[in-house]
């Protein structure tokens, strides 16, 4: 009988809680801006993705067209190799609408030949500067940054303005349990919050078809975040402080982790693993494919082998350009960048892997990175890329090296056995559906 009495006062203290608050204008307010802040957060990156796949499906056209165009003028597989260029992409996931993440400051897109890769690997597009420093607005960070603002203001004088209201020792001495009556005013506060977010973040991903578990996996993190958040301020609310005091408390927590711990990491880690710039890579690779014009074949064509041993007897080069000489060259200057581009991956690689570490003490940052995993839009995922990148450009070399090499007869035919760069699905939704 005790546990059913003390089970109908607590449905009774949540009841007389949702009373008083949906007389509370102020908070309706703030659920309203939040529930505008995450539809235009949505919004914003449903747009860019949109944008994106469109940009994307206008490109496989074009590229389809131009290669075809571009073939049926050859007469020699040199010209075939040097000419064609191949769309390479990463289209974005179902769920990149919520965290764009490194899609800012990372190509996903490329236009690759049989040319030393480095050089094109690292060459994109300009970004907006203000968006590579910043970052863009979306979901992920409304989430991390925005909102733990939101429930400080909510949650800060949960206390303070009962007593300055004159109404706290009667609010306690009424509810039966102190302690209860806090939890209940915090919880449905900040569960107002996490409806008014995660409404437009799930209708969103249902009309891009994201799936179910990336969505709940979505809400799961979200709701853990401002369970965090909503615990830590009403700790700190239960100070006997005035609400002036302890919102400067809270937000000076909130700046410690979610600025000053952030930006202290980052320069300690950049200072801690120095990574070779896509320019001096991008140099390196150049420098070497010049100096081969004037370097003596054999040269060449000796550390081409040193890589490539099965084509070891047909390096003689005795006119004075050949096909497989020149892609020879191409592909020697991969082979002299190999190192700095072997240190530049890697220590992406290990940057991100302690970013990953330094997150654990920076709630808000481990929030973002959490949602650009599920989104697919993390370091890893741009890294991934690359390697189908490579692994392409890889393919298209095991194609050619046969025709150049053993100097096969032209056939246009035997192109359809051309390598095709394998694409991840584009977001249907989002775009016109792609022919």
């Amino acid at each position: 009988m005790s546990g059913l009495s003390l089970s109908t006062n607590g449905w009774r203290a949540v009841r007389r809680e949702a009373t008083f608050l949906a007389r509370d204008r102020s908070v309706w307010a703030w659920w309203l801006v939040v529930l505008c802040l995450s539809v235009l957060a949505v919004s914003a990156g449903w747009a860019e993705v949109r944008q994106q796949n469109t940009t994307i499906a206008r490109l496989v056209e074009a590229d389809r067209a131009d290669r075809t165009a571009v073939l049926t003028t050859q007469s020699d597989w040199g010209g075939a190799a040097y000419y064609s260029f191949h769309l390479t992409y990463d289209a974005p996931s179902d769920f990149a609408f919520a965290a764009l993440g490194r899609r800012d400051d990372a190509a996903w897109k490329h236009r690759v030949r049989m040319l030393a890769l480095e050089g094109q690997i690292h060459e994109r597009d300009a970004g907006h500067p203000v968006l590579a420093l910043v970052g863009r607005f979306d979901f992920a960070f409304l989430a991390a940054f925005v909102l733990p603002l939101v429930l400080i203001v909510l949650l800060h004088d949960l206390r303070a303005s009962e007593r300055v209201a004159g109404r706290h020792d009667l609010l306690v001495a009424t509810a039966g349990h102190a302690a209860q009556l806090w939890q209940i005013r915090a919880a449905l506060r900040a569960g107002g919050v996490f409806a008014c977010a995660v409404v437009p973040l799930l209708v969103a991903g249902s009309l891009a078809n994201a799936a179910a578990s990336t969505l709940l996996s979505a809400s799961v993190l979200l709701l853990a975040y401002l369970l965090f958040w909503t615990i830590l301020c009403a700790r700190v609310a239960a100070s006997p402080q005035t609400g002036e005091v302890i919102l400067a408390a809270l937000v000076t927590i909130w700046i410690f982790v979610g600025v000053i711990i952030p930006a202290a990491g980052r320069m300690a880690i950049d200072r801690a693993v120095p990574v070779p710039s896509g320019a001096d890579l991008i140099l390196s690779q150049r420098e070497a494919v010049h100096d081969a014009w004037d370097l003596p074949k054999s040269t060449t064509m000796a550390a081409f082998a040193v890589r490539h041993p099965q084509w070891a007897a047909h390096t003689a080069v005795e006119r004075p350009f050949t096909w497989k000489w020149y892609f020879a060259f191409q592909q020697v200057g991969d082979q002299k960048a190999q190192r700095l581009s072997d240190a530049y991956t890697a220590g992406r690689e290990k940057r991100d892997r302690l970013a990953g570490w330094l997150a654990v003490i920076a709630p808000p940052v481990l929030l973002e990175r959490s949602l650009q995993a599920l989104a697919g839009t993390d370091v890893r995922s741009s890294l991934a890329y690359e390697s189908r990148v490579r692994a392409f450009h890889a393919a298209l070399r095991e194609f050619y090296y046969p025709k150049l090499f053993l100097d096969e007869a032209f056939e246009p035919a035997a192109l359809d056995a051309m390598p095709q760069f394998a694409a991840q699905p584009l977001t249907r939704p989002l775009t016109q559906p792609l022919k």
